[in-house]
């Protein structure tokens, strides 16, 4: 199974709470990751909550994404959801 993000909400700052297609939800904080030139801008709140599901992942209006499964590993998984696979499975670019 290819993992796919499912479900996405702006919870505040630069943190976002995350569905997985595989059952698994949590939050994930991406302020650390907002640098250079594609996410730099994120760092403008207004644009940050504008984030929206693509066909496995997200995606910001300025065309920045994050693959599923970096999201995935960084997601801080609540009691309750799936647990984390130790295999994950990529699909070629």
């Amino acid at each position: 199974m290819f993992l796919h993000v499912t479900g996405v909400e702006y919870v505040g700052e630069y943190r976002l709470k995350l569905k997985f297609n595989d059952g698994a939800q949590g939050v994930v904080d991406l302020e650390p990751e907002l640098y250079g030139e594609v996410f730099e801008p994120l760092r403008d709140k207004e644009l940050f909550k504008r984030v929206y599901l693509t066909g496995r992942t997200i995606e910001w209006p300025n065309g920045a994404d994050l693959a599923p499964e970096f999201l995935y590993e960084h997601a801080d998984l609540t009691a309750g959801s799936a647990p984390r696979t130790t295999e994950l499975l990529y699909q070629p670019v």
